[in-house]
């Protein structure tokens, strides 16, 4: 039942020579997002206030997405210098290309949302099309365990074939979950920081059995880079927030999210069951308001003010401690999920369905699922919040 905790053929200090791709991110998007604000307020780039959804008290800056793109795309070059020498590094390099392509195409198309509104399904046709660079580098699922246990074998074409749609689930669902989890200063970069953290231990355990040397890389640069260009755009977007990331940035975090899940499911599927639970609060959150509008007979894409954290807010519950709360959560799915990665593929399937079912039936124990007036919330005890709802900010 129990796999070994680390595997025999690579050191755990092996990622030390990779932490200049975190401090060059780092340090890049710090100075890309406050280049990034000072574009956005000149042209009048911003997020205005409307009293109903979007409930910040003056306008916000938006293009703090780009900022993070910037410093994920230095810590990438950082990473491609420091393996120049190695025998793999074309295979490293176009692993490399698709993930900035499509991270590029997801930001674009977040910026074009952010100045112009377009429609879900053009945003949807965006996302689509940032998948494509991905899987043109070969970043596709591996279903030969899968199917192995059974006896059955898949030829390439039929491999590629199932895992075009899959590729395609996954952004998606990752893109607009972490796009609809931007709703509170602070909260989607802390989450995702922790998310990405939660997989970085992934991928260092699983660089121990070196099964891929060039995916190893690839899994572990892209995850510093991530987090380097995230904590660069946070001392912005705190409570008080000066800059939003926008849909630019949630689109952008969402789809590196998801190429990073599709990297892990690759030979024992163990560790993309466990990247699955790691991405595990954006999971609930997106199914909560998503089985909420549909308990409820409201339209299943209108924006309102009833997902978790807002209805945290609206009970009484602080700003900062909500987000606190979130973080909290987010840590104890990534846990869930390295713990998970321990186990054998068979009985990864265990763990994976009891936190979901339990996770939303405490979503469902704390009415989470009602709907009550306008907003479609469930408020109580509304006078006495610490931190009422013009603290908020929320991009769909």
């Amino acid at each position: 039942m129990l796999n070994e905790l680390l595997g025999p053929k690579r050191p755990l200090d092996w990622s030390v020579q990779f932490w200049p791709v975190l401090l060059s991110s780092f340090a890049c998007a710090l100075i890309a997002t406050w280049l990034c604000k000072a574009i956005a307020l000149r042209f009048n780039i911003v997020d205005k206030p409307d009293d109903f959804v979007k409930t910040h008290k003056k306008p916000v800056a938006y293009l703090g997405g780009v900022g993070v793109l910037i410093g994920f795309f230095v810590g990438i070059l950082c990473s491609i210098y420091l393996v120049r020498n190695e025998p793999i590094l074309p295979i490293v390099m176009r692993r490399f290309f698709g993930v900035i392509a499509g991270a590029a195409i997801s930001c674009f198309v977040g910026i074009i949302d952010d100045i112009f509104n377009i429609s879900p399904a053009k945003k949807i046709l965006g996302q689509i099309l940032a998948a494509v660079p991905i899987m043109q580098a070969g970043i596709l699922p591996d279903f030969s365990e899968i199917v192995g246990p059974f006896g059955w074998q898949m030829s390439d074409a039929t491999e590629i074939a199932i895992g075009i749609p899959v590729v395609i689930f996954f952004v998606i669902g990752a893109t607009n979950s972490l796009n609809l989890l931007d709703g509170l200063d602070g909260l989607c970069g802390g989450v995702t920081v922790i998310i990405t953290v939660g997989m970085f231990l992934l991928a260092i355990q699983r660089s121990t059995f070196a099964f891929s040397d060039q995916g190893d890389i690839v899994r572990v640069v892209v995850c510093l880079a991530l987090v380097g260009g995230v904590l660069g755009f946070l001392p912005f977007n705190r409570y008080p927030a000066k800059i939003f990331m926008g849909d630019a940035g949630s689109m952008l975090l969402g789809f590196v999210v998801a190429a990073m899940m599709m990297m892990f499911a690759r030979k024992a599927p163990r560790w993309w069951i466990a990247a699955i639970i790691v991405f595990g609060l954006p999971i609930v959150d997106t199914g909560t308001a998503l089985l909420r509008r549909l308990l409820n007979k409201r339209p299943l894409f209108v924006s309102d003010r009833g997902h978790i954290y807002d209805q945290m807010i609206d009970r009484g519950i602080s700003l900062k401690r909500t987000v606190g709360i979130c973080y909290l959560l987010a840590g104890l799915y990534a846990l869930a999920g390295l713990l998970t990665s321990m186990l054998s593929t068979p009985y990864n399937l265990i763990p994976l369905t009891v936190i979901f079912v339990v996770s939303f039936l405490v979503v469902w124990w704390m009415g989470f699922l009602k709907m009550e007036g306008l907003r479609g919330a469930k408020r109580k005890n509304v006078s006495d919040a610490q931190s009422g709802p013009s603290e908020l900010h929320t991009h769909y």
